[in-house]
């Protein structure tokens, strides 16, 4: 759990969401928001398979 936590990759996912977050509540709801949430959960995807990835590679190495 700590290696989701404490991944900068996970901390940039989290700090985008929010600010997503914020534009969904303030800003024009059209295309471009749902194009936003769509990178978003790409980029949390990505992130997550990341970490999955390294701690594997990591345990093998062990």
């Amino acid at each position: 759990m700590r290696k989701f936590i404490f991944s900068s990759a996970m901390l940039g996912v989290v700090a985008g969401g929010w600010n997503i977050l914020q534009a969904t509540r303030r800003g024009p709801r059209d295309w471009r928001l749902l194009l936003m949430w769509i990178g978003w959960a790409l980029s949390a995807a990505v992130a997550i398979g990341t970490i999955v990835k390294d701690a594997d590679e990591r345990q093998i190495d062990s």
